[in-house]
């Protein structure tokens, strides 16, 4: 198989939703999932089409609870295109459906340096009644029992080898240079018949949100005020409103069939959800049938377009011929891969290009004109309702280092929603800014009060949007951008408000204990979401989250660093802006000094009181369940708590060396008044490895990463099982519901930043190589400070670097025992030591 193709061979019902995930196509504006053209919504597959920051909010009642939840949206269905077949002489036969007994050779390509989804199948005649109803329907009954099947198994070899038979490719693009624009080619080649062919491609509005059982219970109809129309001779069109964010969403078909094959009618059917275009086309034996359908697609939310519909209708009838749209689209992504790719040898470099490929296709150039965040699970996932987390913080150190206008569009959504982020501060009683857990259109928080235990059945109150560290978040991402580009500009306004905000916010929440002689962040919530509470209390949060304290005298500390280097009238201008007190900066600077870190047993706590809880039945709980990747949820059905266990979805602690490099972590530590030696670390790390579930696609990345320093031998296990997170579904069947962007960029910042030890600070690129024998060999480029395409090489006992030729600066390259300066033109080998 080849390194840019990935390929999935048989119809496997149980295994669609999954292929149909990591099948999704998409350019930044918006992306569809790779189901079958001629299912809709049915169980098994499922269709889904999205555009980036296109929400809408829904009331529902859940349990005899009022909630209120924001989504983003599937949009009507342009994929929809199903056809039946008629010999000569004959009646129409069914409307072909996937099944054991219709399709054969059923095969998926995804192609990712062309980013096309071909998908081939022979359709065996002799078999097409076995599987219809007396509805003509084929049935469904087959298609869940998880069978993987190849052909018409149950008819004979010979009768198969006679029976007419229909051969069917089909290749389909979202375009990445045009954002609106999307295709599907199919080719229908008779064997042994000839006869006609009728032909349905539609645009269905007839769409729910229902693609996570979980949502089930509650309201999920976003689409609404659907009209359709069509233009003569072969466009249809259909438009429409979310119903209560009011976002407009027209589409436009173009259905055409290759001119040697006239069809013999052609006829536009609009109706009140779905709009048809029907057509008759001849086929003879052996001679192919190409038919083409072309798709434009706009909002009301698009730039300098006034008229979705029209917009769409004269992009749709004016589009290239398919060949031109593919040379186009294909050379748009040889451009992308020139900037991003990364060279990795075996079976690991084909999934990083895929993770690659699903950055690329959430957050592409053309991200770099709206106003949206990182979805964490990618632009087709409703898992998660399509929200922005603190995805971010994994996913633009890569695009910082290819793509610095989209992190800079990136970081620009979280600026504009800065004010909203101070309201929600205010209200509940703090300065500065609060960023919310879950966003979505516009910077509340989205977070559900209540979520779904699927095993037990029980709705529960979720705390999640006590994790204030997603301000952090935003904070760290805000000083990487700044220090990876040069953009003082940015650092200076809207960089520099942010990160004051956050701040400000950090220092009213923290309160002095004198007992314990520390300032205290209390009733917050870690990145490890098993704990929200402690045992028995009465409210929720827990005090002193190491990792929360640590980040939040990071984003004081550095703040005070930007403070100090702003132009003189820049900072007075900012302080008078915001209403800064004088007084406020040096508090700030007392507490990133003295915030308390719990410790117990030689390593440093999870959070204070960490060391009370009792200790877990690993094994036990191994033995009867299985997987207990979601332990909280098993330990609830039981009628216990995960808040009475040392148990971690994954280990908050263990994330500031993911974030931080050793010799920051160890100033970090120092600065708060603790001395963080290898062996307290070390210590740390086997502690909650010991006592981790990994319920978080997250989990093995950070893991691997620290392991790759701390304890190298082990580390491969954790970045393999980081690497095939998503395409071996190991969270239990949550892919199918959309991929994890966040894990997926992150297993490339891992080899990118995490096993050279990159960090861009102090106006030097500062190199750091950790040995890991599986990942020993890889190469990339990046932009740097003005610099684009410096390539990396790294091979056993060698680091390349190679800086094109230009008029900007040298640069500097610093690593433990060395540094060098590179001149533009220049390529520089240093050796570094393997153990």
């Amino acid at each position: 198989m080849s390194e840019w193709t990935w390929e999935w061979t048989g119809y496997d019902p149980a295994a669609e939703q999954l292929r149909e995930s990591l099948c999704t196509l998409g350019n930044g504006y918006f992306a569809t999932r790779g189901a079958l053209p001629e299912c809709r919504a049915d169980g098994v597959h499922y269709p889904g089409t999205y555009v980036a920051g296109c929400y809408n909010r829904l009331e529902s009642t859940v349990a005899g609870r009022h909630v209120v939840n924001e989504d983003m949206v599937n949009l009507p269905n342009w994929l929809l295109l199903r056809f039946r077949l008629r010999r000569a002489g004959e009646t129409w036969g069914p409307w072909f459906a996937p099944g054991p007994h219709t399709v054969a050779d059923h095969r998926h390509v995804l192609d990712l340096r062309r980013a096309t989804l071909t998908r081939t199948f022979t359709h065996h005649m002799g078999a097409a009644h076995m599987g219809a109803d007396h509805t003509g329907a084929a049935h469904t009954a087959p298609l869940h029992m998880g069978v993987a099947h190849t052909g018409a198994a149950h008819m004979g070899a010979a009768h198969m080898a006679a029976a007419p038979m229909l051969k069917v490719e089909q290749t389909r693009l979202v375009h990445m240079d045009d954002p609106h624009t999307a295709a599907l080619q199919t080719v229908f080649t008779s064997e042994g018949w000839s006869g006609e062919i009728e032909i349905e491609s539609c645009l269905d509005g007839e769409v729910v949100n229902g693609n996570v059982h979980r949502y089930g219970t509650l309201d999920r109809h976003h689409v609404a005020h659907v009209h359709t129309g069509a233009r003569e001779p072969d466009t249809v069109w259909l438009h429409c409103r979310t119903s209560a964010s009011g976002v407009a969403v027209a589409l436009a078909a173009r259905t055409t069939v290759d001119a040697a094959r006239a069809p013999v009618s052609s006829e536009l059917r609009p109706g009140r959800r779905r709009a048809v275009h029907r057509l008759v086309v001849p086929v003879t034996a052996g001679r192919p049938v190409t038919v083409d359908k072309t798709v434009a697609l706009h909002t009301s939310r698009d730039a300098a377009i006034s008229d979705p519909l029209g917009a769409a209708l004269d992009r749709a009838t004016t589009a290239a011929p398919f060949p031109a749209l593919l040379e186009s689209h294909t050379a748009a992504w040889e451009r992308l891969w020139r900037r991003a790719d990364i060279q990795v040898p075996g079976e690991a470099g084909r999934i990083l290009r895929l993770h690659l490929f699903h950055v690329l296709q959430t957050l592409s150039p053309h991200t770099a004109d709206l106003d949206v965040g990182v979805p964490a699970r990618g632009l087709h996932g409703e898992a998660y309702r399509g929200h922005v987390f603190w995805d971010e913080l994994f996913v633009l150190p890569y695009l910082t280092l290819h793509f610095p206008d989209v992190s800079r569009a990136l970081l620009d959504y979280r600026h504009r929603r800065l004010p909203r982020a101070c309201r929600e501060a205010a209200d509940a009683g703090h300065a500065g800014a609060m960023y919310p857990w879950q966003s979505g259109s516009d910077g509340r928080e989205e977070t559900q009060r209540w979520h779904l235990n699927p095993r037990s059945g029980r709705w529960l109150p979720d705390h999640s949007r006590l994790q204030h560290h997603v301000g952090s978040a935003i904070a760290y991402n805000v000083v990487d951008y700044c220090e990876a580009t040069g953009d003082t500009e940015y650092l200076h306004t809207k960089g520099a408000e942010m990160l004051l905000q956050i701040a400000r916010f950090w220092a009213d929440r923290a309160e002095y204990d004198a007992d314990v002689g520390a300032y205290r962040l209390r009733g917050v919530v870690g990145p490890d979401e098993y704990h929200d509470a402690y045992p028995d209390a009465e409210r929720p949060g827990l005090d002193d989250n190491t990792y929360t304290n640590v980040t939040a005298a990071w984003v004081l500390a550095r703040t005070l660093h930007v403070l100090r280097h702003l132009p003189a009238w820049r900072r007075g201008e900012l302080f008078e802006r915001v209403r800064l007190d004088a007084a406020e900066p040096p508090r700030w600077d007392e507490i990133s000094r003295r915030l308390h870190i719990p410790f117990h047993a030689g390593v440093i706590s999870q959070f204070a009181g960490y060391d009370g809880l009792a200790e877990l039945d690993w094994d036990g709980y191994r033995e009867r369940y299985g997987s207990i990747r979601r332990l909280d949820r098993i330990l609830e059905a039981e009628g216990d708590t995960v808040n009475r266990y040392k148990a971690s979805k994954q280990a908050d602690v263990l994330m500031l060396g993911h974030l931080f490099s050793p010799a920051e972590l160890r100033a970090l530590f120092r600065r708060l008044g603790h001395d963080l030696d290898d062996g307290l670390w070390h210590r740390t790390v086997d502690y909650y490895l010991a006592r981790t579930s990994h319920g978080s696609t997250l989990s093995e990345l950070v893991h691997g990463l620290v392991l790759a320093r701390a304890r190298r031998a082990d580390a491969w296990r954790y970045v393999r099982d980081a690497l095939e997170a998503d395409i071996a579904d190991i969270q239990g069947g949550t892919t199918g519901e959309g991929i994890h962007l966040g894990a997926m960029a992150g297993t490339l910042a891992l080899v990118q930043r995490g096993l050279t030890g990159l960090e861009t600070r102090e106006d030097a690129l500062r190199l750091d190589p950790v040995p890991l024998p599986a990942l020993s060999a890889y190469s990339f480029s990046l932009h740097y400070r003005g610099h684009w395409g410096i390539t990396l090489h790294r091979s056993p006992g060698r680091l390349e670097i190679a800086v094109p030729r230009s008029d900007q600066s040298p640069i500097r390259v610093v690593l433990a025992d060395q540094e060098v300066t590179i001149t533009p033109g220049d390529t520089c080998v240093l050796e570094v030591a393997e153990d």
